[in-house]
């Protein structure tokens, strides 16, 4: 019996973490509901992230873990069912996940709106549901989770904001990532006809720009589009959260695109979308009034990045930067007072983007293949910006509470919040998967480097490289880039009117009258003979 325990409980790991998180969740929902009066409602949150963290910890001792559900029936239409695996490549994700969810209960004890139960059930709940997008082992299991964020995502937003363009908006950003999921089922259908069906562990090349597609539009990066650039009512917590699992239930998804896909015509046009991004990003990232302002280009700079790694078949690359946006960018937007020496420390995220060896992205810049090298100056460039970015923002002059002005108990649970995400990026540039130790591209990261302190020298010279002013900054729809994509859905929209005109002509009082019309010209030119 003992034996047969120690073979099921492995795998259920992954299942054991996910549902500490809910079952966290649900409680902090029940307790706001039948006990409203209860005081501690925040200490059975962080406990319940705390197992969580551990527990992905525990996943080390029985690697690589994989786990399937029952079969679905009708086996003639269901070729397969959902299952979760965890590798070396996705372990990194589901401990910065892990590591996310503790963090925000923790830096929630000096926002203005603690204690709020639900917010932080919300947030648990997204990053349970982040563990099984990137632990999912099919695209099934994947769309599945997929849909179940986006849903999600779409209800919190439209919740959020007011006025019609901005739910519109909103909306569309909805579209776009649901025709990311049929570019994955796309890929899944290509791997049948090929006869076998797909899995993460061995994707057939014929799969690969399909899933590569299906990211990068997630992602906002192929093409270049930022649907949710203005947040004003989702901040610290559980907009974090939102953003940051968003990202990377999309971003697993590069780290199993096989190089041998990769040998296609349109790589090229790929690589110029991922440079475009990249840059964009980080530009716009550099010069963002404020770290929240900028964060919806910081997800979309270090995701170009992200697939630009995918581009040069560097899996462990693309979990780099992956984990890199996650954890670092996790740290920057939970600060929400002001410290110094704490301000100092989140520095440490600016080691772990600069891919220099052993930090956390060494790994980067490796197998830099033919036609890359043209690209590679402007990529690095890219990650120059996102780094002077992040350290202008790390060491900015604030308005905000101090933290000796909070109430005496958070000023030790406040710092161990920001405290651990700085550690989990420290370790994970020594241990745990496949891009640990890594002395990487070292060229590379000393011209990122060089290029960095360049940036960092002109900032204070060049007015053109200092920040937006605050009442400068206009919402995204105002943009020239997103101009561009408003003049095409308008553009659909007078097709959508046209098409609605034509329909209520047909179908009025003189419908009959105009089909006859259209009826004997259609004879008519069918019957026309030549002189």
């Amino acid at each position: 019996m003992l034996l047969k325990t120690d073979k099921i409980l492995p795998p259920m790991l992954i299942i054991i973490t996910t549902l500490l998180l809910l079952a966290t969740a649900l409680a902090l929902v029940i307790l706001r509901i039948t006990r409203p009066e209860f005081r501690f409602n925040w200490l059975v949150a962080v406990g319940g992230a705390f197992l969580a963290w551990i527990s992905v910890l525990l996943w080390q001792a029985q690697m690589p873990l994989s786990l399937a559900l029952p079969s679905w029936q009708p086996a003639s239409l269901f070729s397969e069912s959902p299952s979760f695996a965890a590798d070396r490549l996705s372990w990194p994700y589901a401990l910065s996940l892990a590591t996310l969810a503790l963090a925000t209960l923790l830096t929630a004890s000096v926002r203005a709106d603690f204690p709020n139960s639900i917010s932080w059930a919300g947030s648990l709940t997204l990053c349970a549901l982040g563990l099984l997008a990137v632990t999912a082992n099919n695209p099934l299991t994947l769309v599945l989770v997929w849909a179940a964020l986006d849903l999600t995502e779409l209800i919190t937003m439209l919740r959020s904001v007011n006025g019609s363009q901005s739910s519109e908006r909103i909306v569309i950003a909805f579209s776009t990532r649901a025709l990311g999921i049929v570019l994955l089922l796309l890929a899944d259908i290509v791997s049948v006809a090929a006869g076998k069906p797909m899995d993460f562990l061995s994707t057939p090349p014929q799969a690969g720009l399909f899933l590569l597609v299906a990211a990068g539009l997630r992602l906002g990066v192929l093409p270049l589009h930022l649907p949710y650039a203005s947040e004003s009512s989702l901040r610290r917590g559980l907009g974090t959260t939102l953003r940051l699992v968003s990202a990377t239930s999309s971003l697993v998804l590069l780290a199993h695109i096989p190089a041998s896909s990769l040998a296609s015509p349109l790589t090229p046009l790929l690589l110029i979308l991922a440079l475009a991004s990249a840059v964009y990003g980080g530009w716009m990232w550099l010069r963002a009034p404020d770290e929240l302002a900028g964060r919806p280009f910081w997800v979309i700079a270090i995701a170009g990045l992200a697939v630009a790694s995918a581009l040069r078949g560097n899996p462990s690359g693309t979990t780099a930067w992956g984990v890199a946006l996650v954890l670092a960018g996790g740290a920057l937007f939970l600060a929400s007072v002001q410290q110094t020496w704490l301000n100092r420390v989140l520095l440490i995220g600016a080691w772990t983007l600069s891919t220099l060896p052993l930090s956390l992205t060494a790994s980067g810049w490796e197998n830099n293949v033919g036609g890359f090298v043209l690209a590679l100056p402007f990529f690095l460039t890219a990650q120059a910006m996102i780094i002077v970015g992040f350290i202008r923002h790390a060491l900015r002059p604030s308005t905000r509470p101090s933290l000796d002005s909070q109430p005496t108990w958070t000023k030790g649970v406040y710092p161990a919040g920001i405290g651990v995400l700085l550690f989990v990026q420290l370790v994970l540039g020594f241990w745990g998967w496949d891009g640990a130790l890594r002395i990487g591209a070292w060229g590379a990261s000393v011209a990122a480097s060089l290029l960095t302190l360049g940036l960092l020298w002109a900032m204070p010279r060049f007015p053109v490289l200092n920040p937006v002013r605050a009442h400068w900054v206009q919402p995204a729809p105002n943009s020239r880039l997103d101009q561009l994509y408003q003049n095409l859905w308008g553009l659909y929209r007078f097709f959508g009117r046209l098409s609605q005109t034509i329909s209520n002509t047909l179908e009025g009082e003189s419908g009959i009258m105009w089909t006859l019309l259209f009826l004997v010209l259609f004879v008519a030119l069918l019957t026309q003979r030549k002189p």
